[in-house]
């Protein structure tokens, strides 16, 4: 019986062990920055993301991690770090700037001028197993020393020299502990510790000390001793936040001090090895002085095993626990911008994959962008309220920005409080667009460049649609006047709705639709009239995808949050490619393009005029719904495309029209973020017109350089004596 027991548990130290796979969060991380020579970057904004991600100022960058700033200097060790194209080594980088921008990038450790250099990117959030527990491996050639001689100086002295078991340990933590009056010191060995994390359960019995026993000397006989002081610093628990729990040395560095274990001060390793003992009693940031005294018996015990010398060990006494403000990482930054990262991941990954597997995600998220959306969103709420004399908290907002060429999407923000993870309105509130839908009529149009120019006329006057029950439906304009016989490039710049609904029903409704779809719509569209005017129902992120293929020459990239993912190795799982196609014609997509940016310099979009004259021209639009229950801005750059929504979860009105209301909010989020003027080169097939006068909101307005498809030069019919 006797040896069937024994031979039973040597069958589960092997089965278990052998073929123990911890189950591994997957991490996401924000895209990384990028330095180089000429980009517009201050040292503001440099140091910023270094403290993002986890570097500390000190008066010389001398080990990775760590940074040191001069009046127009910043140096910085990187960390090594395994990206999808390659592992980046440890270097000393020194970035000089002026007038605003990086003027040179040097590699101190040797290499002299560097073309480029990346500040690693910040962990923005966690997708955690079903059972809670977060662990960051950590290979043991990987483990520093100072952690091996800290377990071994208050956990195991002989660890190296016993056979699973050490009587003298017990003996000596017996006596140590009847000395000192306290409970200071155990007996049991690392092994032990981990045949009790590893395959036993929590309860003090005889028969489980027995077991816990046999199976150590068994565990010392089939496996090496660094392979089992390997596993014993990625399984122990050393802490909990909520239902997480966290395990491993390698997880309890980044959840104390929000640095990699190999960054560690030896104070710092002291304390998280005194916390073996009891995580929750000598948990620092409940109990900093308990936690206090253990890391002092820890450094004492390390002097006196000779680990520590003696001017070392005063240092590391002196230091203060110098933990990180709150683990924020923890439950994830950005949570709805992590939302749409979940979302796109689930097409293409089992959820046990996602929360087992130890995946390193790398998006497309600028955090510098990102966190300058919710300051401002947040400030600019705040303020419309107070002018719309509306309650505080009334106003809800979603903004998506995202980079045309690719699809990246930048920054993305569901609710007007960034750290809410619940409803996320950029992902899923469908509110009619409004406006919004006009450039998609004109462009419609001007497919047909035998019959549609920017110059051709089209009456602004009152206009009676027969709906199918019989009914009629009769527009107005915002302005409830009749402006005659205009331009499509005044009906779009002014956003006449008269105008709009009769060009729609000249080309056809079921055209216009056939755009949308194109365009990036992939709901079904009922066709209704007021389609013409926005009645179409869709969520910020759709039509951020009808603005990207727009802004990009009408080549339509779906929008993606995914940049590559690796696994916990750090080879590649799968790569996100660039999906592009032609969607719209080139020309007819510059053309409305010029009409958005006349609507930005002279229609209803001018308020950006005031807020961000620097960046024109832009491209814009402004999108109101009925009694101003939904207030939308949508607009673009060289390479940028952003969208903003306001409105009410009560869909009551916000008493602010597109250009009152987020029309303001897109402008102050521009004003801070790096974005470039649009580009008004016509593309092969389009030529232009020479300073060419228009009727333009009552006035003569001469517009220079109006573009129109070669072949079809058209005839300025509305000038009259307009010159």
């Amino acid at each position: 019986m006797l040896a069937a027991w024994v031979l039973w548990l040597d069958y589960r130290v092997q089965s278990e062990f052998a073929g123990k796979r911890w189950s591994l969060p997957a991490r996401v991380y924000a895209s990384p920055a990028e330095i180089y020579a000429g980009r517009a970057q201050t040292a503001d904004n440099i140091e910023k993301l270094l403290l993002g991600s986890g570097y500390r100022k000190a008066s010389s960058a001398g080990q990775p991690g760590y940074y040191s700033r001069t009046a127009s200097t910043i140096e910085f060790m990187q960390r090594e770090f395994h990206y999808w194209d390659g592992r980046q080594d440890a270097r000393l980088v020194r970035v000089r700037f002026r007038d605003g921008e990086v003027r040179e990038l040097r590699d101190l450790s040797g290499q002299g001028a560097l073309p480029l250099a990346r500040i690693e990117p910040e962990l923005i959030g966690r997708i955690y197993p079903d059972n809670f527990e977060d662990r960051i491996l950590v290979s043991y050639d990987d483990v520093p020393p100072a952690l091996i001689q800290a377990l071994l100086a208050v956990e195991d002295r002989n660890y190296f020299s016993h056979n699973g078991i050490d009587p003298k340990g017990v003996l000596r933590a017996l006596y140590h502990n009847i000395v000192k009056r306290k409970l200071e010191q155990g007996g049991s060995t690392i092994t032990q510790q981990l045949v009790k994390n590893f395959f036993l359960s929590p309860e003090r019995t005889l028969a489980r000390k027995a077991n816990e026993a046999v199976m150590a000397l068994l565990l010392e006989r089939r496996y090496g001793k660094e392979e089992i002081l390997g596993a014993y610093i990625n399984e122990v628990y050393l802490g909990q936040q909520g239902r997480r729990s966290v395990h491993g040395f390698g997880t309890a560095a980044e959840f104390y001090f929000a640095r990699p274990l190999n960054e560690l001060r030896p104070d710092q390793i002291a304390l998280l090895a005194g916390m073996v003992k009891g995580a929750s009693r000598y948990n620092p940031r409940r109990h900093a002085g308990r936690a206090r005294q253990r890391r002092d018996l820890v450094l004492d015990l390390m002097l006196q095993q000779g680990y520590l010398d003696e001017p070392a060990w005063r240092q590391a006494r002196r230091q203060p626990l110098d933990l990180s403000a709150r683990p924020r990482w923890i439950s994830g930054k950005h949570p709805a911008f992590l939302q749409l990262v979940r979302k796109q991941l689930l097409r293409d990954y089992a959820i046990g994959d996602l929360r087992n597997k130890g995946l390193r995600i790398f998006t497309t998220l600028d955090t510098a962008r990102q966190e300058s959306t919710e300051l401002v969103l947040q400030r600019q709420l705040r303020q419309l309220e107070r002018a719309g004399s509306l309650d505080p908290g009334t106003l809800q907002a979603a903004s998506i920005f995202v980079q045309t060429s690719t699809g990246a999407v930048l920054s993305l923000a569901g609710d007007r409080n960034a750290e809410y993870a619940g409803f996320n309105r950029a992902l899923h509130a469908r509110r009619p667009i409004g406006s919004l839908v006009k450039p998609f009529v004109y462009y419609t149009a001007l497919t047909d460049p035998r019959r549609y120019s920017l110059v051709s006329g089209v009456s602004d006057t009152d206009i009676s649609v027969r709906l199918a029950d019989g009914s009629f439906w009769r527009p107005d304009n915002y302005d409830g006047r009749n402006h005659g016989q205009v331009s499509l490039l005044e009906a779009l710049a002014r956003s006449y709705n008269k105008a709009t609904v009769r060009l729609g029903r000249e080309i056809g409704l079921e055209q216009v639709i056939d755009t949308l779809y194109k365009a990036g719509v992939g709901d079904h569209i009922e066709s209704f009239p007021s389609l013409l005017l926005g009645s179409l129902e869709l969520t910020p992120l759709q039509v951020s995808q009808l603005y990207q293929t727009l802004a990009n020459g009408g080549f339509l990239v779906p929008l993606n949050s995914i940049r590559e993912v690796l696994d916990n190795t750090g080879n590649a799982v799968k790569r996100y490619g660039l999906d592009m196609r032609q969607a719209l014609q080139g020309e007819a997509v510059f053309l409305t393009g010029f009409m958005m940016v006349q609507a930005v310099n002279r229609g209803t979009g001018r308020g950006l005029r005031r807020i961000i004259p620097e960046h024109l021209p832009l491209a814009g639009k402004t999108g109101t719904t009925n009694d101003l229950r939904d207030s939308w801005f949508a607009g673009f750059g060289d390479d940028i495309t952003g969208v903003v929504w306001l409105g009410r979860d009560d869909n009551l009105p916000t008493r602010f029209t597109g250009a009152t209301g987020a029309l303001q909010v897109w402008g102050n989020m521009v004003k801070r973020q790096d974005f470039r003027s649009v580009d008004l080169l016509p593309p092969p097939g389009v030529g232009s017109m020479d300073a060419v006068g228009l009727p333009f909101a009552g006035a003569c307005v001469r517009f220079p350089n109006i573009p129109y498809v070669l072949g079809f030069r058209p005839q300025n019919a509305l000038s009259g004596g307009c010159r």
